[in-house]
Order: structure tokens, then C-alpha cells, then sequence
């Protein structure tokens, strides 16, 4: 079984695109086999002699995680969809399209923000469960009382700005949207 995972980061929109993000989906579902499969060898070495050398396209990266998902169980995860460009999130629903399509036992289990479902659900199709996640300011609180009990350096900070944290961080956190691909209705497990 195969698992793979990939964060998108706001501050990044230009170097994560979709050719780089299935890319690295690729990289590490290859790396962790041991061995790269002959059908993998054989579609870089192809491309390498088609176009002088260049990298590989988009679809020729689909075309080998579609080789290598076929093969195995696969799990990818892709967290902070929001965060990608609108422009590469297109072509990522259209490429995890076609992996799902041709690879009934690929898993794809989605986070971002709620303004984004819909774009999943119109473009994965029927394909989708999602499940909105909505921490309490309670939750909240109970976490970062934690994370502020582990500070290295306590004196950093005085009792005026930690009830400023306390206050304000809670208040600006926003609803998270969790969505799971699948191409059969098993339901995936995530736990």
C-alpha cells in the first residue's frame, strides 16, 4: 500500500503547481518501493528521448501515477487545497479525475476550506464524501493552553499577551471542509 501526502502553502502558490504537486505524489509512491517499476523506467525514458530531455508534463506524470495507483492500494492526501492557485486547482481535479477513473483502488481524502466543496463535488463527480470539521473555541482554547505550556522560552511572553492569544486566536478560527475521493462507495477510514 502506498501513501502519499501533499501540503499546499499559501506563501508558495507559484512553485506548487499541479505538475509539481502530482510530481511529488509520484516521487514518493515510487520511493517507497524499493525499486522503480520497469513500466516507470520505461515512460522517463520515452520522454526524455521525445522532447530533448525535458521533464515531465503533467499528463505524462498522471499517465504514471495511473500505472503505479492501478497497481497497489493508494492513499493521497492533499492538505490546504484552499491555498493552491484557482488556475492549478482545475488542473488538479481533472488529473485526480482521471487517476480515480482508472484506478479503483486510489483513495484521495481532500482538506480546505468549506468555499471550495463545491468545486470538488462539481469536478470528482458523484465521488465525494465530505465531512465539515468545526473545532469549539473551547477545543481551541484547550490547545494552544497546551502549546503555550510547552514554550522553550516562558519568559517571552507575559500574562498580558497570552490572554491576548487566548481571546483573539479562538475567535478567527474558521470551519474546515474534509473531502474523500473514492471511486467505489467502500467509505475511506481515516482515523
Amino acid at each position: 500500500m502506498a501513501v502519499t501526502c501533499f501540503y499546499f502553502d499559501f506563501t508558495a502558490r507559484k512553485e506548487q503547481t499541479a505538475t509539481s504537486m502530482l510530481g511529488s505524489l509520484l516521487k514518493q509512491m515510487v520511493s517507497g518501493r524499493g525499486s522503480i517499476p520497469e513500466d516507470i523506467w520505461q515512460a522517463l525514458g520515452e520522454e526524455n528521448e521525445a522532447v530533448n530531455g525535458r521533464s515531465p508534463q503533467l499528463g505524462d506524470i498522471v499517465r504514471m501515477l495511473q500505472l503505479v495507483t492501478s497497481s497497489q492500494p493508494t492513499f493521497m492526501i492533499i492538505d490546504a487545497l484552499d491555498e493552491c492557485a484557482d488556475a492549478q486547482r482545475f488542473r488538479i481535479f481533472d488529473s485526480l479525475k482521471g487517476i480515480l477513473q482508472n484506478s479503483p483502488d486510489a483513495r484521495i481524502f481532500l482538506t480546505g476550506r468549506p468555499y471550495i466543496l463545491l468545486e470538488i463535488e462539481t469536478r470528482l463527480g458523484g465521488r465525494v464524501t465530505s465531512v465539515s470539521v468545526d473545532p469549539t473555541r473551547d477545543e481551541i482554547t484547550r490547545f494552544l493552553r497546551v502549546k503555550l505550556s510547552e514554550d522553550e522560552t516562558p519568559d517571552a511572553m507575559d500574562e498580558r499577551l497570552e490572554a491576548d492569544i487566548l481571546e483573539k486566536i479562538p475567535g478567527n478560527i474558521s470551519e474546515m471542509c474534509v473531502a474523500s475521493g473514492m471511486l467505489r462507495t467502500r467509505p475511506l477510514i481515516v482515523g
